[in-house]
């Protein structure tokens, strides 16, 4: 028998009938409780999101039915009733009764569900957190012969349906009752209700109580109308303490037409990192969604605090976050162009709101200015840079000197700057973060600006030269010094400088530092890598102990008889040096330190000796 025959002999398998999944409600309860929610309080939020899209879906058949929204909490137990559109008992049965289904979605057309705050079909869902069983009585409006429906699920996924007497429920309507699980009873207190209802549902278009007591506030703080400025200003100001706990240095209206969001920022009263995260309230339609959005302004507007309502954003399944998409990326660029108008106002209208600002987030403008050119031309008269002529614009700068020279690092800047004051060259501290791009940059908005890297060559050709004469006659101090310094990479040279007070400079560069840790890591490594290393040696120049001729103190070493007394003064004057310039010390240095220090010591005490 061949192998075909075989096979066509062989039994046709039977079909296979489908099977659903099964789902465990207590674990997807836990799943819930601890992966997609951040906190129990969220229950609340599902429960008046679904209150008010019921409400919105009735008004769009009725626009003057009832927008009713009323919370009753009492005794561990939690009643929530609303005047929406209600439910039928095959609505109960298709759509409470089937996790993932949602009514708001109406077969995924995006228009048909845009006045809808729910939409992932799993919101009530959170109610099991706080709660063993969830009853809800409802009524629909659409259907007004059908009698009220009654639907109890309990958290072991088992639920029952029974129509009511209409007595039970007379109008259209949903009614939803909790009672509390063991351990949840405070998340059901009626204070603990109110302070939720009052967070979550302050902006939203219905009239929504605990009790008798209003929980909307309407219109926003933004929208209302104040007798001015001065008290809109001030008002705006009690809402920022009230919501995040400052008094803002100033309010940025935020609206987005398009966008359809509303709202406003508020600038922080004082700095923060730009690496810090900024947490944002975010509206959806009048529900908060987050109070933690992070990514709804641009990195570089750390120093603002934004709250505000929108309806084209994204929530995530949790409704706690925002969707990343167009739409996001799309809003995140017109508040950052906001936030960019509102600068430059300030800039051409109210320098001293300007300098107020900048006195505190000149980071955040800077960061801002160094990737946009126009607002780099905007403040740059206003951005403050340290320099040797004191804290200065670059505008200011520029106009001074006819280069601009620059630093990298905040050490090179405090090793040259004293010197190159005096010398009258002008430098700017670009060791903090963005200065330096900044700096560079500074050609593109203002032509003909020369902007040049200072180093060691550049400085030591601004200081006076010794007369040769006298530089002759001191050949051999410069000798001993130089022989003590030599092993540390460092050349000594006599220049005439001034201020006076300052007996010593030490000068170098990045090439200079970057040739001295590759002979320090050379020093330190075994034959293969001494070689692999020693080949990678290049003509970068070594730094630089500039010793002024014009102080007295080096005056009188270089009359000094003994070189080996040289030596040790010249080693005490590049470890001063060193630490003038606040550099970090290698342990090459500290022992230098500690050497030159106790032989002045030994040599104090000799003579001292010597004398008695």
């Amino acid at each position: 028998m061949d192998s075909q025959t075989s096979q066509a002999s062989q039994p046709s398998p039977s079909p296979q009938s489908p099977h659903t999944f099964q789902v465990d409600l207590r674990g997807l309860v836990d799943l819930l409780s601890h992966h997609l929610y951040s906190s129990p309080k969220v229950y609340l939020r599902e429960l008046l999101q679904n209150a008010v899209d019921a409400v919105t879906a009735r008004r769009a058949d009725e626009p003057g039915a009832p927008a009713l929204v009323r919370l009753y909490a009492e005794g561990g137990a939690l009643r929530v009733e609303d005047t929406g559109v209600g439910l039928t008992e095959a609505d109960v049965h298709s759509l409470l009764a089937t996790i993932g289904r949602s009514s708001k979605r109406a077969e995924g057309l995006e228009e048909a569900r845009s006045d809808f705050l729910g939409q992932f079909g799993i919101g009530l869902l959170a109610c099991f957190v706080v709660a063993e069983r969830i009853r809800v009585v409802s009524r629909s409006a659409r259907r007004p012969g059908a009698p009220p429906v009654e639907w109890t699920a309990s958290d072991d996924g088992s639920y029952t349906v029974r129509t009511l007497p209409d007595a039970e429920r007379p109008e259209p309507g949903t009614t939803v009752h909790l009672v509390a699980r063991a351990g949840a009873a405070e998340w059901l207190a009626p204070e603990r209700v109110a302070a939720l209802a009052r967070d979550f549902g302050s902006l939203l278009p219905y009239d929504v109580r605990v009790g008798d007591e209003a929980v909307t506030d309407l219109p926003a703080p933004w929208d209302r109308p104040y007798p001015g400025p001065a008290a809109r200003r001030v008002a705006l100001a009690r809402h920022c303490h009230d919501l995040f706990g400052f008094t803002p240095l100033d309010t940025i209206d935020l609206s987005v037409p398009l966008a359809g969001i509303r709202g406003v920022a508020y600038v922080l009263p004082s700095a923060v990192s730009p690496a810090q995260r900024a947490g944002h309230r975010v509206h959806l339609k009048g529900m908060l969604l987050t109070e933690r959005a992070e990514q709804l302004l641009p990195d570089w507007a750390f120093f603002v605090r934004c709250v505000l309502d929108t309806d084209s954003l994204r929530p995530t399944a949790s409704r706690e976050a925002l969707y990343e998409d167009e739409t996001l990326a799309g809003v995140r660029e017109a508040l950052g162009e906001r936030i960019r108008a509102w600068l430059t106002g300030l800039a051409a209208g109210d320098p001293e709101r300007l300098a107020a600002f900048l006195a505190v987030h000149h980071l955040g403008v800077k960061s801002l200015a160094r990737h946009d050119r126009e607002m780099l031309r905007t403040m740059l008269p206003w951005l403050p840079f340290e320099t040797t002529d004191g804290r200065l614009s670059l505008e200011e700068f520029a106009q001074r000197h006819p280069v601009v020279h620059f630093t990298r690092t905040v050490e090179e800047f405090r090793q040259v700057a004293p010197i190159a004051s005096a010398q009258g060259i002008g430098v700017i501290n670009g060791g903090y973060t963005y200065d330096s791009e900044l700096v560079q940059a500074l050609p593109s908005v203002r032509p003909g600006t020369v902007v040049a890297e200072l180093d060691a060559e550049t400085v030591t050709a601004h200081l006076d030269a010794v007369d040769p004469a006298e530089e002759l006659a001191l050949s051999g101090f410069l000798a001993a010094a130089r022989a003590r310094l030599d092993p540390l990479g460092c050349d000594v040279v006599l220049r005439a400088f001034h201020p006076l007070s300052v007996p010593a400079l030490h000068l170098d560069d990045r090439d200079a530092r970057h040739e001295q840790a590759r002979a320090d890591a050379e020093a330190q490594a075994d034959d293969l890598w001494a070689g692999i290393l020693g080949s990678l040696r290049g003509s970068a120049p070594r730094a630089r102990l500039v010793l002024n001729h014009l102080n007295p103190l080096v005056r009188r070493i270089s009359a000094l008889p003994d070189p080996e007394l040289i030596g040790t003064a010249a080693e005490s004057l590049y470890g001063q040096a060193l630490l003038m310039a606040q550099r970090p010390l290698r342990p090459a240095d500290s022992a230098l330190l500690n050497r030159a220090f106790i032989g002045l010591l030994e040599w104090a005490t000799h003579s001292e000796d010597g004398r008695a």
